[in-house]
């Protein structure tokens, strides 16, 4: 739950990140990555060994 919440923050901050998924096998990082585009809403954009990107929008900040 806290690296979610880390990925979260990045991802509202920066829209574009790397995750790495070290220490896992294959499967587990799959399933991991496939977890973390589910539960942020974050988008698969590329993934090398055990290197993931993810996309999302920045939300709109609301006019002043």
């Amino acid at each position: 739950d806290s690296v979610l919440a880390e990925i979260e923050r990045a991802l509202t901050a920066h829209e574009l990140i790397k995750v790495r998924a070290g220490g896992h096998d294959r499967e587990a990082r799959a399933t991991m990555a496939e977890e973390i585009c589910v539960r942020t809403g974050a988008s698969k954009v590329q993934q090398v060994g055990k290197v993931l990107v993810r996309w999302r929008e920045r939300p709109k900040e609301p006019d002043a």
